[in-house]
């Protein structure tokens, strides 16, 4: 679904475009970039390859929107931005859902709305296929995205708590107290 919105007040048009493999670099990059932002470039260990696997490949379970800029006079936009989302499943609605795993507008073109329009091209993904949520995670200390989310009337899910097995030992040790727990 490609989502061409009006002038911006930038002076540019921006445009929502699903990614393509010669994107995955730039995609990868900015991945990195988001990371150090984030203060986790040291957990990046992941590569484009499988990036490429994960958005393209035969067991795809990713799905990529290219934020694209182009500036007034320019034949060619910039990609400026992305999300990576994947779907999620409600038991209690009996509904996929998304999960948006990251939204991510390069420094200096923040602050102009650009990943808000991003964000609601989720929402606008989730209504056109019956979805029954969008979801997602912040940092603690990003008050500014904070702030974005709260101006789309989104809830914080207050008395849940995240948990998480990371590939390695943890995995390894659950695989290994399953396949050692005798079921009848």
């Amino acid at each position: 679904m490609d989502c061409k919105e009006e002038e911006i007040k930038t002076g540019g048009v921006f445009e929502i475009k699903p990614c393509r493999k010669e994107d995955i670099q730039k995609i990868y990059d900015m991945i990195y970039e988001l990371a150090v932002f984030e203060k986790l470039q040291h957990m990046v260990t992941g590569t484009v390859e499988g990036l490429e696997k994960s958005a393209f490949g035969e067991e795809k379970s990713i799905y990529i929107n290219c934020g694209w800029y182009t500036e007034n006079g320019q034949e060619q936009g910039q990609l400026i931005g992305y999300t990576i989302h994947f779907l999620s499943f409600s038991t209690f609605l009996c509904r996929p859902g998304i999960f948006l795993e990251d939204l991510y507008i390069k420094p200096e073109y923040r602050g102009k709305g650009l990943g808000k329009k991003l964000l609601l091209h989720l929402t606008k993904i989730a209504q056109d296929k019956g979805y029954g949520r969008v979801e997602w995670q912040c940092l603690t200390w990003n008050v500014e995205a904070q702030k974005l989310y709260n101006s789309t009337g989104a809830e914080v899910m207050d008395g849940w708590m995240q948990y998480r097995l990371v590939e390695g030992p943890q995995i390894q040790k659950c695989a290994k107290d399953f396949e050692n727990t005798k079921t009848r």
